[in-house]
Parts: structure tokens; C-alpha cells; sequence
């Protein structure tokens, strides 16, 4: 875009601010428009850009190029993450996520916009938390084999010594029994890591799940926060196993409710639901692109998650909390990850929002399933 342009018209000043590359493209796949962002990107200046075709800066038979032709196709919006658009030219790993849309009513010209992610950012996260899920199975099945066995041994010293003591060392073998129980506990929720059998899965009404997380909540932990539900009522069924969801959004909302605190006297935990059709995640081991349309948020006005943590925060052991055992996000990574879906968390003071993307649930024979 032209300086003159640029200082005359206000749209092209946004979008020469943006500082996310945002390219146009025609019919033929030539580059049209190319914002102040896309030239630091592709190290070509804009007049460089537009004498090119998008296939020509891209690596050969990049998945860009069907994300552009199928939102010309759909006339909608299309989002796909994880896509790697590096070359030689810009350097290798450069990974991006891709939204391409139709420019207004003209479905031809297509407005993509690449926000740039390294590897060790958000996306990628999603997916190497499948990685620490495992890594914590093997330690589960270590930890079950080697410490649950000698501690029943420990235990069933302690109590035969008991019977022979007098009250003051009797306390100390009780203190003994105790902290041999804590520990069994403590392994045993490692060993929920260990159970790769597949579990059942149906069409889930995603709502019945919520409504019954949150009754669960208001009579407990979360007595003491307002609920609002902003539901989509036409999403169609989950693909899943329902006491697992169940086990997944009662963690986040048991998260959510120990962020916002229990002597806030204005606490409050949103839950959404919405039908997002153009989102879809390229995973390891798959070669299409996984389409995760339906999307449930758990969102809490607390303070927000600590920025040291927010990088780490699906992973094992990573807990802000004194009492914790930063195991419960891990599970929920692991939950999600088995259902074929990702997990995300964007933190902000009094806006700190868990988002759950979902696959649909399809029956067998490949028919639609009607909507109820």
C-alpha cells in the first residue's frame, strides 16, 4: 500500500498497523494487497508481493493454498492451525495459524491473515501436551509398581507395631498409616495415566454435561459464585464418553472457581457453547486436518493465571496452588487429547477463559445425524 493511500483511507491505516501479516488474493491466486506486517514476514517489500502468486512464496503444495480455495468454495470464513510456511527465503519451522475470508460479498477475493506461532508457542503446545500425558503414564505405571507395593509393606509393619506401643508411640505409627495412605492416593491418580483402553463413546448433549457439572459446583465448592450460560441450543452431539467430559469441565470448573477465591463477593464462572465450522487442527499421525467445529469455554473473572505459568500450565506438576498436585490440568489435556480434541487457555485479570474444541459426533454409516 501506498503512503498516500495509506494516510487517506482509515481501513488501510488499520491494516498497515496490524501486526499480523494480511494478504489479498484474487481468482488466480495473485497476491493483490499486502500489509506492512506481510513485508517483514516474507522479507519482499509490497511491490515485490503483488508481481507474485501466493504459490509462489509459499512451500510447494503448501496446505495454504486448500485453505484459500475452500473458503472461496464455503463463501465462509476458514481458520486451520499448526501449518508450517517456512522456506528458505524466510527460514525454516515458521508456524502459523491461517484465516482465510471471503473479502465482503465478493466470495473471489479471499483475505487471509497468518498469525505467527514458534514452536514452543500456544499450538504446539496443544499438541505436545499429548506428549507429557504419556510421559506422566509411564511414570504412573512406574510409581504403582515400585512404591505401592513397599508402602502396603510399610503400613502393615506400622499397624502390627501398634498393638505393642504405648499411646505416644502409637501416635507416631498412626502418623505412619497416614502418610502411607497420602501418598497411595497421590499414586493413584497418577495411574488414571496408565489406562489406554479405549473408552465407550455416543452422541453427548454437551449442555446435559454442563448443566450437571454446574449443579455439582453450586452445591459445593462453588456455592459461593454466579453461574451464566450461554449456550448455542441447535450444537450437535459430542463425540464422546460422558463421565469423562463430565471429569474434564469439572476440573475447569473447580479450577475456575479456586482462581476467582472464596471471599470475592462478585465471583463469576461463564459457560459457553458455540458451532465454530471453519476450525481445524493438523495433528501428528494424521493426514488430513481434524475438523473440531464445537467449542465449550469455562470462563472466570479471577486474577488470571500467572504469566510464568501460562506456558507450562497443561503440564505436570505445574501449580500455582499450595495444596496441589498440578495433575488435574494435565488430566484434562490428556481427556481432551484422547477425544481426538485440543485444549487452550487465554489468562487476562478477571478474563481467564479454558476453551474445549471438540470433534462432532458422526454415526457409523456416515449419515448426518439429526440435530435435536
Amino acid at each position: 500500500m501506498s503512503s498516500t493511500k495509506t494516510r487517506d483511507d482509515p481501513a488501510a491505516q488499520v491494516l498497515a498497523v496490524l501486526p499480523h501479516p494480511i494478504l489479498t488474493i484474487d481468482p488466480a491466486g495473485r497476491i493483490t494487497t499486502a500489509n506492512a506486517a506481510s513485508e517483514t514476514f516474507f522479507q519482499m517489500s509490497e511491490a515485490q508481493l503483488a508481481r507474485m502468486f501466493i504459490k509462489d512464496i509459499l512451500p510447494f503444495g503448501s496446505p495454504v493454498l486448500s485453505v484459500i480455495d475452500e473458503a472461496r468454495r464455503r463463501r465462509s470464513g476458514i481458520n486451520e492451525y499448526r501449518i508450517d510456511v517456512g522456506t528458505p527465503r524466510i527460514g525454516v519451522d515458521r508456524i502459523v495459524d491461517v484465516n482465510a475470508t471471503p473479502l465482503g460479498s465478493n466470495a473471489e477475493i479471499i483475505v487471509i491473515m497468518l498469525q505467527e506461532r514458534t514452536i514452543a508457542d500456544k499450538m504446539d503446545r496443544q499438541l505436545t501436551h499429548r506428549g507429557a500425558a504419556r510421559s506422566v503414564t509411564a511414570l504412573g505405571a512406574m510409581l504403582a509398581h515400585e512404591i505401592k507395593n513397599p508402602l502396603s509393606g510399610i503400613r502393615g509393619a506400622a499397624q502390627l507395631l501398634e498393638s505393642a506401643l504405648g499411646d505416644e508411640d502409637r501416635a507416631l505409627t498412626r502418623l505412619i498409616c497416614e502418610e502411607t495412605d497420602r501418598i497411595v492416593k497421590l499414586v493413584d491418580r497418577f495411574e488414571v495415566f496408565t489406562d489406554e483402553r479405549p473408552a465407550e463413546r455416543e452422541a453427548v448433549n454437551i449442555h446435559y454435561v454442563l448443566d450437571h457439572v454446574k449443579r455439582i459446583a453450586q452445591a459445593g465448592f462453588a456455592r459461593h459464585i454466579r453461574f451464566v450460560e450461554t449456550y448455542d441450543p441447535s450444537l450437535p452431539p459430542i463425540s464422546g464418553n460422558r463421565d469423562q467430559l463430565i471429569q474434564i469441565f469439572l476440573n475447569l470448573v473447580k479450577n475456575a472457581a479456586e482462581a476467582v477465591g472464596p471471599d470475592v463477593v462478585d465471583g463469576e464462572i461463564e459457560l459457553t457453547t458455540a458451532f465454530r465450522p471453519g476450525v481445524r487442527l493438523r495433528v501428528a499421525g494424521s493426514a488430513q486436518p481434524v475438523a473440531l467445529p464445537l467449542e465449550c469455554c469455562v470462563r472466570d473473572n479471577g486474577p488470571g493465571v500467572p504469566p510464568e505459568l501460562l506456558d507450562r500450565l497443561f503440564d505436570p506438576f505445574v501449580t500455582n496452588k499450595p495444596s496441589g498436585t498440578g495433575l488435574g490440568l494435565a488430566m484434562v489435556a490428556k481427556i481432551v487429547g484422547d477425544h481426538g480434541g485440543t485444549v487452550e487457555c487465554d489468562s487476562y485479570p478477571r478474563r481467564t477463559t479454558f476453551r474445549v474444541l471438540m470433534p462432532m459426533f458422526s454415526p457409523r454409516d456416515g449419515r448426518e445425524e439429526e440435530q435435536s
